[in-house]
């Protein structure tokens, strides 16, 4: 992949992360925000844009989102390959959980 279709890739994953957040923001603004990890001022802004401003926002070549978990632990968790599906559950409501602590300590 040449860096001409990582950018088209970049702009198109943007695209479709500011669509998807503006539908969760307008659908339910609560689970919205813990599920994007963003602030109410930033789901104010995304849920105001017009179409445009969606296209001229994603047609920048830095992608938008972030992994949201730095945390080895959430990561351990998340990748817990090999497990049961009774652990794998379990491992994801873990991982689920710490990042909801983490998110409620950033706001």
């Amino acid at each position: 992949m040449n860096a001409d279709q990582i950018l088209a890739e970049i702009r198109e994953a943007n695209l479709s992360y500011l669509m998807l957040a503006q539908t969760l923001i307008r659908v339910d603004r609560d689970q919205a925000l813990f599920r994007l990890g963003v602030s109410e001022d930033t789901a104010n802004l995304i849920g105001a844009l017009s179409p445009a401003q969606m296209m001229k926002i994603a047609a920048g070549n830095t992608l938008l989102c972030r992994m949201r978990s730095d945390d080895d632990v959430v990561w351990g968790l998340l990748t817990s390959h090999g497990k049961s599906s009774a652990n794998d559950s379990v491992s994801r409501l873990h991982a689920s959980i710490l990042m909801a602590g983490r998110h409620q300590e950033a706001a």
